[in-house]
């Protein structure tokens, strides 16, 4: 029995992936039309840090940020889209920013990224146009031109971040769709795919786990929808579950965008949209309720 050999992608071959993405909604409607209202906000500035090579006026790059810094206060970072298709933590992001900074703002200053990586908003993407995963690609020679826009507007305002809030989904597309198509452009075998877990659940970091911070967060966000349970091996997306609801990755390993920084506090949310008890609204409200459940918890320690 002869073993086919496995062969990466080159350029045709991503190529012809690029070929096969559609538009399947708006970033402009969905998105850009919500950040536009941010300016009406005299305590919020609304920023453009860059646009997408590929096509700039579709889409430029925003940043929402406290018109006026305090360098008294600790400064709390937000980002939603870093993987486009995972809904929520856009418009997460979004519905903070909107419903809800003010009543925090009188002690934090704030800077939000809402949608990282609109292209792969549009198309429902985990990938850039390259077929690059931007969240293993934060770094300062990064091949995503998604991340070098990031990381240098979030670096350009020199300031130390007390937490960063990565907002995220996991869904069920992460099996049968971008782990398969990530085996194929790697030239590698398919791995055994770990359950998804039904359920919201949080990625602290292992060298800096913050195990109390992650346990607010979760307890916060248990009040409007349910906390993903480990598997029968004590796991949670093929990780151990180092307390109800939260695997620990180590991020600066990985590139993930919560590794870019040196925040103390630093978590990345999943919520699982799929969920026969989960609907659009609950999915945005968990990521609304993680953030207010982390600097809640983080009032406290003052």
């Amino acid at each position: 029995m002869t073993t086919q050999k496995l062969t990466p992608w080159g350029p045709e071959e991503k190529a012809e992936w690029l070929k096969q993405q559609t538009i399947k909604r708006s970033y402009h409607d969905d998105v850009l039309t919500q950040i536009e209202k941010l300016k009406a906000d005299n305590s919020l500035d609304v920023i453009q840090y860059g646009a997408l090579s590929y096509n700039p006026e579709r889409y430029p790059l925003y940043m929402v940020k406290s018109r006026h810094f305090d360098p008294n206060k600790k400064t709390i970072l937000i980002t939603g889209g870093v993987h486009g298709y995972e809904t929520s933590g856009v418009h997460g992001a979004l519905a903070f920013m909107q419903d809800e900074v003010k009543k925090y703002a009188q002690d934090f200053n704030f800077v939000c990224f809402p949608c990282v990586s609109p292209w792969g908003y549009e198309t429902i993407n985990r990938w850039n146009p390259s077929a690059i995963d931007p969240n293993r690609s934060f770094r300062p020679d990064s091949p995503a031109e998604e991340c070098r826009f990031f990381l240098e507007a979030a670096n350009s305002l020199k300031v130390n971040y007390l937490a960063h809030f990565d907002l995220h989904e996991t869904t069920d597309t992460d099996n049968t769709i971008f782990r398969p198509m990530l085996a194929k452009r790697d030239g590698k075998p398919e791995e055994d795919l770990s359950e998804i877990p039904d359920g919201f659940y949080l990625v602290g970091d292992t060298a800096n786990p913050q195990p109390e911070f992650q346990k607010a967060i979760i307890d916060r966000v248990r009040k409007v929808t349910h906390i993903a349970q480990a598997d029968k091996d004590g796991n949670l997306i093929g990780d151990r579950a180092v307390q109800e609801g939260v695997v620990n990755y180590d991020k600066k390993k990985l590139f993930l965008c919560g590794g870019f920084s040196n925040a103390p506090y630093i978590t990345t949310t999943e919520v699982y949209p799929d969920s026969p008890r989960a609907t659009d609204a609950i999915c945005i409200l968990a990521q609304v309720e993680a953030l207010k459940g982390g600097l809640d918890f983080l009032l406290q320690q003052r």
